[in-house]
């Protein structure tokens, strides 16, 4: 594996940015806070964020990444042999984040059809553990940013699938109704008598963000002119990683970064304690 979140966290301790938008419009690469956002996840993945030249960048993208996505079709990164990464703006701690037609994922696999071609075939794999990287961002400062793996956020893929498919079942006893395939809830055909128009079903799923999911384990932060930082993952993860990054992050001598055991409520069963690590930062 080239990269991953531990040496993301890693990279992110030496360079803690909290004027992204100003940073990334410097150098001529984003044009919204939404793709300074996303430059910046990828540069801490690859530790380019001090890197000027688009070529030099480009080349440290392709040596860590065998997908970079676009706004329409999770997920935003995958890692060369490793984890998938969703990146999310938000511009209150309040707010809840859309994810539009894709329903949340405790883990990406590789047959789900809201994801492209090239994403599939990006790699030989059949499912993939994905971080969602959700960053608040006011008036082109980042001031909170987090990073949780699905399956500590998100349950199974069959409580939403249930949903979808009981919609879309129902749709098919209608009467009178023309129906055609599509990744969509549904799609029904020549609604008027000429025949011209359609009605496209589509879901819109919204979920808490992890402000106020995880705020038993975490406080709710007050807007600063720092960086907060936190990363949520199940124990068993973080063990999974090489012992070389997990040393370098335990062995940092900084007061701002904090690394504990916690208790995290599954998310198929709440009744259900998990062990989890928590992973705070604090420019």
């Amino acid at each position: 594996m080239i990269t991953n979140l531990l040496k993301a966290i890693n990279n992110l301790t030496q360079n803690p940015i909290h004027a992204i938008r100003q940073h990334y419009t410097g150098i001529n690469r984003a044009n919204s806070m939404g793709e300074a956002l996303e430059y910046y996840v990828r540069d801490l993945f690859c530790g380019s964020v001090n890197v000027t030249t688009e070529q030099e960048r480009n080349s440290i993208y392709s040596a860590n990444f065998s997908y970079l996505g676009n706004q329409n079709n999770p997920p935003d990164i995958i890692i060369r042999g490793g984890d998938a990464i969703e990146v999310k703006k938000i511009e209150s701690i309040r707010s809840g984040i859309a994810l539009n037609s894709s329903y949340p994922k405790s883990k990406l696999y590789a047959d789900s059809p809201m994801i492209t071609q090239a994403c599939r075939e990006c790699e030989s794999w059949a499912a993939k553990d994905i971080v969602y990287v959700i960053g608040v961002v006011n008036r082109d400062q980042l001031n909170v940013l987090w990073l949780v793996y699905g399956d500590c956020y998100a349950a199974d893929k069959e409580i939403y699938e249930r949903i979808k498919n009981t919609i879309s079942s129902g749709l098919e006893t209608l009467e009178g109704i023309e129906l055609s395939q599509t990744n969509e809830l549904g799609r029904i055909n020549r609604v008027d008598p000429l025949g011209i128009t359609c009605l496209r079903i589509r879901g819109m799923w919204h979920i808490d963000n992890p402000i106020r999911v995880y705020d038993y384990v975490s406080e709710i932060p007050a807007l600063s002119n720092g960086l907060s930082v936190n990363v949520v993952m199940k124990k068993e993860k973080y063990y999974a990683f090489p012992d070389e990054d997990k040393n370098r992050l335990e062995n940092l001598s900084d007061p701002r970064l904090d690394i504990k055991d916690i208790m995290l409520k599954s998310p198929n069963n709440p009744a259900n304690l998990e062990e989890a690590k928590l992973i705070t930062f604090r420019s």
